[in-house]
Parts: C-alpha cells; sequence; structure tokens
C-alpha cells in the first residue's frame, strides 16, 4: 500500500470528483483485466497516454495549451508517486 498526497492544480473545481473518477478508472483496469487477462504494464500506460491525449484534444482550446496542461497535470502526478511512502500490508485475521 502506498500514501500518496496529489497535489491538486490550481484550477481544481471538485477535488472529491477527481478523486472518485480516479478510483474508477482503477477498478475499470482492474475489472478488465480480470475479464480479458494479463497485459503488459506498457500497454495500460499505453492505453491511459492515448485516453488522456483524446481527451485533452476534447478541449475547446488550442492543441498547445491542452497538451502542456496534460504534460504538467501527469508530470506533478508522477512526482507525488515519487515521493510516497510504501507500508507493507499486515497479514493474518482481523
Amino acid at each position: 500500500m502506498f500514501d500518496i498526497e496529489f497535489p491538486l492544480h490550481n484550477d481544481t473545481v471538485d477535488p472529491v470528483r477527481v478523486g472518485q473518477l480516479v478510483s474508477t478508472l482503477l477498478q475499470a483496469i482492474e475489472r478488465d483485466l480480470d475479464v480479458v487477462g494479463e497485459m503488459s504494464n506498457g500497454d495500460v500506460l499505453q492505453a491511459l497516454a492515448m485516453a488522456t491525449a483524446v481527451r485533452a484534444r476534447m478541449i475547446h482550446a488550442s492543441q498547445d495549451l491542452t497538451e502542456a496542461i496534460a504534460k504538467e497535470l501527469v508530470g506533478i502526478a508522477l512526482g507525488a508517486v515519487a515521493e510516497a511512502t510504501h507500508h507493507e500490508a499486515k497479514a493474518g485475521l482481523a
């Protein structure tokens, strides 16, 4: 288990919905892998990158702006994960 503190962008409108959507996306990936079977981590990351690019293109703004925002947000998230602490799950019955 990881303790990750994701710094939110200053223009974040609804932090609760951001967290909910992250959970929904991760659960959808897990469900897909449970049904279809394993795939490489690189392929999962590639699919997420493609989805991010498509979603960025759907925004009514210049491509330069949406690309810069997407890169900034991914960079912030990767930095937060890099700083996360890892905790070993305790084994046994509660």
